[in-house]
């Protein structure tokens, strides 16, 4: 299997340098690993080294890499690389793998009441349930769960093991036990969201959690009842967001983070990984707040002092009063 670069450049645009549109490739690699067949990108001024030595038949880059990429051979010159790239993949999938077929499953388990777009595609034992509503040239991979009355958009992809609407945990407590709170809204996904392998997302409790359009969600999320994400937000694998609380547009969130409930995140906020974030964000930027990782008895004196903070806060303050009034 193979491209032209020619075909390339003809599909995806951007000036092809230092070579021919003959030049065949027969896969995409990384810098360091690609060889004479291979197209590969430069996505960093950093990897230079890299890009001069590596051995691809052709590699996609900026302008301002143009003259360190030719003197090395072909390149594909383009305003960004890394977009150009995920592009690429794209080509590469659709000139190669057999297009996935609409329609459902003989596995799959479709109540007569939903109702599924003749576009898409329902894979192998998935389950879409009463009331459920899926849009055109979605894809439901295996083993994906779409619980009553949800509905997910267009040219959405649930990867393995997701799970839209299972019921948020909502308990009310009453003499040492817990009553449970009926979940009675349901999850609604916008289009072209893409969601990972056992990944969940629970129903509202009154009203519907919301996925917005283009929200990108990796493996392992757990996302509660009445939870809103704005439009093209992402998150890594194994975030957590806890009931009610709000994301805005463009926010990202790294791996392992947590958001507690009820709290609301400002449109293009960031968020690094292994954040808890215990208070609503009003102001775009990035947000870190994790202990540093150290070996275990540094770590033990660290958390120890940390403890003293208060304590030692109010010392200073005493300190500062006693100073002005001298």
């Amino acid at each position: 299997m193979s491209l032209l670069l020619g075909d390339i450049v003809d599909a995806l645009g951007g000036s092809l340098e230092g070579g021919g549109r003959d030049i065949a490739i027969h896969r995409i690699a990384p810098l360091e690993v690609a060889g004479p067949g291979d197209i590969s990108f430069l996505s960093h001024p950093r990897y230079q080294q890299q890009l001069a030595a590596s051995q691809a038949a052709c590699v996609i880059v900026a302008p301002a890499m143009r003259d360190a990429a030719l003197a090395r051979g072909a390149c594909i010159v383009t305003e960004h690389p890394y977009v150009y790239f995920a592009r690429a993949t794209q080509l590469w999938r659709a000139r190669h793998s057999a297009a996935r077929s609409p329609g459902i499953h003989p596995s799959a388990v479709v109540d007569p009441s939903a109702k599924v777009h003749p576009s898409a595609s329902v894979g192998p034992l998935c389950v879409v349930e009463r009331g459920a509503e899926i849009g055109e040239h979605t894809v439901l991979t295996s083993r994906v769960t779409v619980g009553e009355n949800c509905i997910v958009g267009a040219r959405c992809i649930l990867h393995s093991g997701v799970v839209l609407g299972a019921d948020g945990f909502g308990f009310a407590p009453h003499q040492g036990e817990w009553v449970k709170i009926e979940q009675l809204g349901a999850v609604r996904i916008g289009n072209d969201v893409e969601i990972g392998a056992n990944t969940c997302i629970d129903r509202g409790a009154l009203q519907d959690t919301v996925i917005e359009d283009g929200v990108k969600l990796d493996n392992l999320i757990q996302i509660g009842h009445n939870v809103r994400i704005g439009r093209h937000s992402a998150m890594a694998g194994c975030v957590g967001v806890a009931g009610s609380a709000t994301i805005g547009a463009h926010c990202t969130v790294g791996g392992g983070a947590i958001v507690l409930g009820h709290l609301e995140l400002a449109d293009n906020v960031h968020v690094s990984a292994a954040t808890v974030v215990t208070r609503s964000l009003s102001r775009p930027g990035q947000y870190t707040g994790m202990f540093p990782i150290d070996d275990n008895a540094k770590w033990e004196k660290n958390a120890a002092t940390l403890k003293q903070l208060h304590t030692l806060r109010e010392r200073i303050k005493a300190l500062e009063q006693a100073l002005k009034a001298a």
